[in-house]
């Protein structure tokens, strides 16, 4: 089972070292496609900039693809360590673009390696960290006299509610986890008539800092 956490939005910081300038953009990205559209974004924006260096893991299906780049710097002295933080903290479906404004001193490589990863660590902890879980969206059926039961139970352990559909019965749909779904299709309580499983999904739960 896939657990990591990702990001909920995007976020912007910077630190100066040495009278260079390094900007670090952080995106939640869901592909490959939408991660290389936030570097071409990074490269128009700052387009006076000589390094734009860049990082990101993307889950897809049963993997997580990788990319880092120096972007012109030294050899493994960007990408790679920016790469290092984002595997070490479990991040997916994200990138981060630290783009460098040179200040005319050089840093070496040391000094450069040290600068990116502060600039990304700086933009992690800024950041509001979500954390994703493999589970499902689940559709199920219970009478109108439990509804606010089930309602307050799910808020109460902070199941997403997606959508409520009013006929004979009133039909949820949700999203659990795979426990989430065993304790709410065993509680008696709740008097579930019927469910079924829609499909897989990440569930996102907000991380309390």
């Amino acid at each position: 089972m896939k657990e990591f956490y990702t990001i909920s939005k995007n976020e912007t910081t910077e630190i100066i070292e040495k009278k260079s300038k390094f900007i670090a953009d952080i995106y939640p990205v869901k592909n490959v496609e939408e991660a290389e559209n936030k570097i071409k974004e990074i490269k128009k924006k700052y387009y006076d900039a000589k390094h734009h260096c860049i990082a990101y893991r993307i889950v897809e299906e049963d993997r997580i693809i990788e990319k880092s780049s120096d972007d012109g710097e030294p050899s493994g002295t960007a990408g790679a360590p920016m790469l290092n933080i984002l595997q070490g903290s479990n991040l997916c479906n994200i990138i981060v673009i630290v783009t460098r404004y040179f200040g005319g001193i050089l840093l070496g490589t040391g000094g450069l390696v040290r600068a990116y990863s502060d600039a990304t660590k700086k933009a992690i902890q800024k950041s509001e960290l979500v954390f994703q879980k493999d589970g499902f969206e689940i559709e199920l059926e219970t009478d109108y006299s439990n509804l606010e039961n089930f309602k307050y139970y799910c808020n109460k352990n902070n199941i997403n509610i997606i959508d409520v559909k009013y006929s004979d019965l009133a039909t949820c749909l949700i999203e659990a986890n795979f426990v989430e779904k065993e304790n709410i299709t065993s509680n008696t309580n709740l008097n579930i008539q019927k469910y079924k499983i829609i499909r897989k999904k990440y569930i996102r739960k907000n991380v309390e800092k």
